[in-house]
């Protein structure tokens, strides 16, 4: 009998352990920067990582906070506060999100609406995304990365946004 091999994971510290809610200084509220977020064990073959944050509750349909590509397989954590450039120094890109900007935007649902779920989702990359248009679009970096996808691994938190606690 084979040994079953160690489960693909991530983990963040915007999302807090005990809770699962989102920790607001990563969201349009306070700082609305990147958090770190941390893997292990992935998949064998796997060439490359692609991260997405996204919010499956937006009253338009699925909303993406954040797509990020060709991260290096050497790579075990994105540090917190990643700057909104296409291309870091060590090669990792960074996409458009549903808000039409390029890097990361943070938890923003409605105000006073049912508290959104968020959720990260790194995806173990069979190989390389090809060239893609300059800025290309969720849909079109998601279908790429959907299909490399080898194997993913994901955390969830919730955010809500009341008057009552930002006023």
């Amino acid at each position: 009998m084979v040994p079953e091999s160690p489960a693909f994971t991530l983990w963040s510290d915007a999302i807090d352990s005990a809770s699962r809610s989102f920790d607001p200084r990563y969201t349009c509220d306070l700082d609305n920067s990147s958090p770190e977020l941390r893997w292990g064990n992935p998949p064998k073959q796997t060439h490359s990582f692609a991260l997405v944050l996204r919010d499956p509750d937006a009253p338009g349909g699925e909303y993406y906070h954040w797509i990020v590509y060709s991260i290096p397989v050497e790579l075990t954590h994105l540090p917190a506060g990643i700057p909104a450039q296409e291309v870091l120094p060590n090669g990792v890109r960074q996409g458009l999100n549903s808000h039409g900007r390029l890097g990361y935007f943070g938890p923003c649902p409605p105000m006073d609406e049912p508290a959104h779920r968020y959720i990260f989702e790194l995806h173990a990359l069979s190989g390389p995304i090809p060239p893609l248009p300059k800025k290309p679009s969720p849909r079109e970096l998601l279908a790429e990365i959907h299909r490399l996808s080898i194997g993913h691994a994901a955390c969830e938190g919730s955010y809500q946004r009341s008057r009552r606690r930002i006023a």
